[in-house]
C-alpha cells in the first residue's frame, strides 16, 4: 500500500466515513495493520447488544476518549460528531461510492459476511433494515455541507475523497 509513501513521515489520526457498503472497514482494517495503527469502529459504540442505540451522550463520551488518543484509524458515520474526529486528524477518507454499487454491497455482505471484520457490537448479526436503505439514499446529501465547512475550518486536515475501486486502486499503488 503506498498511500503514504514515506513512511517515516505518515499519519497518526485518520477519520474513514461515507456510505454503508463503500469498504471503509475493510478499508480501514488493512491501513490500520499497513501503519501499525488501533483501528475503532464507531458501530461497535453506537450501538448496544442487538442493535439497541447507546444512550447518545456516553456514545460521545466514549467516542470522544478515542479522538484524544495520540494514534487511531476511525471508521464511522455519526455526522453530528465529524467535528470532533475532523479536527484532530491529519487525514480524511470520505468513500463516496456510487449509491447501487453501495447497494449491492451491503446486499452481498448479509451472504458473505467477512469474519475479520469485527466492526459491530455483540449480538449485532449483519441486517439490513429499511432505515439503513433510506440513509444510503440520501447520504451525500446530508453531509455534504459539514464536509465543506470542516474543509474550510480546518485546512490542515488533508482530505481524500475515494469515489471508485479505481480510485482507491491508484491510492495503493
Amino acid at each position: 500500500m503506498h498511500i503514504f509513501p514515506d513512511m517515516n513521515n505518515t499519519p497518526k489520526r485518520i477519520m474513514i466515513f461515507g456510505r454503508p457498503g463503500g469498504g471503509k472497514s475493510t478499508f480501514a482494517m488493512q491501513l490500520g495493520e499497513k501503519l501499525n495503527l488501533p483501528v475503532i469502529h464507531l458501530d461497535k459504540y453506537f450501538y448496544k447488544e442487538n442493535w439497541v442505540l447507546r444512550d447518545y451522550n456516553e456514545f460521545l463520551s466514549i467516542q470522544q476518549k478515542f479522538v484524544d488518543l495520540d494514534q487511531w484509524i476511525i471508521d464511522g458515520n455519526n455526522s453530528k460528531s465529524f467535528k470532533m474526529r475532523y479536527k484532530r486528524a491529519e487525514v480524511c477518507f470520505y468513500f463516496n461510492y456510487p449509491k447501487w454499487l453501495c447497494y449491492f454491497r451491503v446486499m452481498k455482505r448479509l451472504l458473505f459476511n467477512n469474519p475479520h471484520i469485527d466492526d459491530r457490537a455483540n449480538g449485532c448479526r449483519e441486517t439490513v433494515r429499511w432505515s439503513l436503505l433510506k440513509y444510503m439514499w440520501g447520504f451525500e446529501q446530508r453531509v455534504s455541507e459539514s464536509i465543506t465547512l470542516l474543509k474550510a475550518k480546518y485546512p490542515h486536515v488533508q482530505y481524500i475523497e475515494i469515489t471508485s475501486d479505481s480510485d482507491l486502486h491508484q491510492l495503493m499503488c
